[in-house]
C-alpha cells in the first residue's frame, strides 16, 4: 500500500494518489497514513474494520477505537464512512473529507462487536456494551435454559451474561411471563480471571492453549456447588477453552453444566486481519452442535442464531461481514464463497458535506 501511493504521488496529488491506491487494492483495511506534516484517514470501500474521528482541544485524532479518543479527553465525532478518505490540517484547525468510493452494501465485521472491541467503544454508532447485553437478551429468548445460576466467562461474556441474566428475570424459557416473586436465575461471577495470561484461542500449540486455560481462570466453588449452572462465552473456536471450562465447573460441585455462545458457531477461518484457525482446527468446521456439546461435556449447548445477531447491531445480514459464520465472505478470497457481487466503483473528489 506505501509503495503503490509513493508511486501514485509522483503524478498526482495526495487526494488523487489515495483515491488510485484505493480503486487497485482490494480486501479489508483501515489506515492512518502521515505524509510530510498531514494525518489522514482511510477506511475501506465496505468498512469491514473500524475507524473512527475525534476532536481534542488542540486538533482532531484517528483512532481504530473510540475508547482511544475517550482516554485522551476528546470528544467522538463520527465514524470515518466506507470508502472516506478524511485528511486533518497540519495546524489541528479543521480536517477535509473526501468520499472516494462508494458502494451499495457494507461489510461490517460482527465479531468487532462480539468479542475483539473494547466494550466502552462506540463502533459504527452502536456502544459495544449494549450490543453485547441485546445479543445476551436474544440468547435467552432463542435458547434459554432454566438454571441456579448463570455466569460469564471473563472478560468479553460479562455483558452477555448480565443481558441473558435480565431477560431471564422477566420471561420463563418457554417465553411466559416469569411469574410475580420469582425473580428468575441468579447473575453471579463465578470465573476468577488472572489477568496475566493473554487471549488463549491465538495461542500456537494445543498445550500452551490448554495450559493457558488452567492459569487464566479459576472457579469460585460457593457460586457453582450442587447447583444447576449456565456459562456464557463470546465464541468457541476449537472447543479447548470450552472442554476446560466444562471441566473446571464441575470439579467445582456443578451438578449440571449448559453452555450458551452469543455468536453464531465459527465454521471457517478469517482472512480479513484476525489471526484466527483454520478450517481443520475449527470445532465446528465439520461438526454438529450436539456432537461439539458431547465432545466439550456440557449438559446442553447453543449458539445464538445470525439474524439475532443482525437485528441486535440494527443491520441487514447483507451490510455485515460473516464470514466466519457462514463461509461466504463480502471479498473474493481465493478458493472460497462470495456472499455478493463487488460492484461497480463511482468516486467524487470533491470534499463531501459532513
Amino acid at each position: 500500500i506505501v509503495c503503490l501511493t509513493a508511486r501514485n504521488l509522483l503524478e498526482e496529488d495526495l487526494v488523487r494518489a489515495v483515491k488510485h491506491t484505493m480503486n487497485r487494492i482490494h480486501g479489508s483495511y483501515s489506515l492512518a497514513i502521515t505524509h510530510d506534516d498531514t494525518v489522514l484517514g482511510v477506511r475501506d470501500p465496505l468498512g469491514n474494520r473500524p475507524l473512527c474521528l475525534g476532536e481534542l482541544d488542540d486538533g482532531y485524532v484517528l483512532a481504530s477505537e473510540s475508547a482511544a479518543i475517550d482516554t485522551l479527553d476528546g470528544e467522538l465525532i463520527r465514524d470515518v464512512r466506507p470508502g472516506e478518505l478524511v485528511v486533518l490540517e497540519p495546524d489541528g484547525s479543521g480536517y477535509d473529507t473526501y468520499q472516494l468510493v462508494e458502494r451499495e452494501s457494507t461489510a461490517h465485521c460482527f465479531f468487532e462487536h462480539v468479542y475483539f472491541a473494547r466494550p466502552d467503544s462506540v463502533i459504527d454508532e452502536n456502544l459495544v456494551y449494549e450490543v453485547r447485553r441485546k445479543l445476551g437478551r436474544k440468547l435467552w429468548e432463542e435458547s434459554g435454559v432454566e438454571s441456579d445460576v448463570v455466569m460469564p466467562v471473563p472478560d468479553s461474556g460479562r455483558a452477555f451474561a448480565s443481558g441473558y441474566a435480565d431477560a431471564a428475570g422477566e420471561t420463563t424459557a418457554d417465553g411466559d411471563p416469569r411469574p410475580e416473586g420469582d425473580g428468575g436465575i441468579e447473575f453471579a461471577e463465578g470465573l476468577m480471571k488472572n489477568r496475566y495470561v493473554g487471549r488463549t484461542f491465538i495461542m500456537p500449540t494445543q498445550d500452551e492453549r490448554e495450559r493457558a486455560v488452567r492459569l487464566k481462570l479459576n472457579p469460585i466453588k460457593s457460586t457453582v456447588e450442587g447447583k444447576s449452572v449456565t456459562i456464557i462465552d463470546d465464541s468457541i473456536v476449537r472447543g479447548t477453552t470450552s472442554t476446560q471450562l466444562v471441566d473446571l465447573v464441575r470439579e467445582a460441585g456443578a451438578e449440571e453444566v449448559h453452555l450458551r455462545i452469543g455468536a453464531p458457531a465459527i465454521v471457517a477461518p478469517c482472512y480479513f486481519g484476525i489471526d484466527m484457525a483454520t478450517r481443520d482446527e475449527l470445532i465446528a468446521a465439520d461438526a454438529s452442535t450436539e456432537e461439539i456439546r458431547d465432545a466439550v461435556g456440557a449438559d446442553s449447548l447453543s449458539y445464538l442464531s445470525v439474524d439475532a445477531v443482525a437485528d441486535a447491531l440494527g443491520e441487514s445480514r447483507a451490510d455485515l461481514c460473516l464470514g466466519c459464520v457462514t463461509g461466504e465472505y463480502p471479498y473474493d478470497v481465493e478458493g472460497e464463497a462470495t456472499d455478493r457481487s463487488i460492484g461497480d466503483v463511482t468516486s467524487d473528489l470533491t470534499p463531501a458535506d459532513d
